[in-house]
C-alpha cells in the first residue's frame, strides 16, 4: 500500500514540475500582467539591482521580452522597459486605455450603440479575444 501512495506522489510532482519547466521555456516574447498590487521594476535580473519604477495597481499589461531564471525582462504601455520577479506577474491578458476616452460598443459595426465608456489609464481582463480584436463574449 505504501508502495502505490509512494508512486502515486511521485506521478503527481513529476507532472507539477513538468508543467512549471514548460512555463519557464516559455517563447519570448509574450504578454502577460502585473499580479501584485505594488511590483517595482529593477534595472537588472535581481534585487541587488536599483528599483526604476514601481507599479501600485494590478492588471497593468505589460510585455515580456526576455527570461532569466526567475526575471522578466518587461516592456510596459509606455516603453518603458526594465526586470520584473516572475512572482508578480500573471498570464492573464489585459488591455490598457491610453490618452483618451475609449467607446467600448454591442458590436463591432461603427454605428453600434455604445455600451460603455473607458476612461484613460484604466485596465480591464481580455476574453475571447480574436485575431480582429473583436470579443466572443
Amino acid at each position: 500500500m505504501r508502495l502505490g501512495r509512494s508512486i502515486a506522489v511521485a506521478a503527481v510532482l513529476t507532472v507539477v514540475a513538468t508543467g512549471a519547466a514548460d512555463a519557464q521555456r516559455r517563447k519570448t516574447p509574450y504578454y502577460a500582467s502585473i499580479a501584485a498590487g505594488e511590483a517595482r521594476m529593477r534595472s537588472g535580473p535581481g534585487k541587488n539591482y536599483p528599483t526604476q519604477w514601481v507599479y501600485r495597481r494590478a492588471d497593468m499589461p505589460i510585455k515580456v521580452l526576455d527570461i532569466y531564471q526567475d526575471w522578466r525582462r518587461v516592456e510596459d504601455p509606455d516603453g518603458t522597459r526594465g526586470w520584473l520577479q516572475v512572482g508578480l506577474l500573471s498570464d492573464r491578458r489585459t488591455g490598457f486605455v491610453g490618452r483618451e476616452v475609449i467607446e467600448l460598443r454591442a458590436s463591432p459595426q461603427a454605428g453600434a450603440a455604445v455600451v460603455w465608456r473607458a476612461a484613460p489609464g484604466s485596465s480591464a481582463g481580455c476574453r475571447g479575444a480574436t485575431a480582429r480584436g473583436a470579443s466572443s463574449t
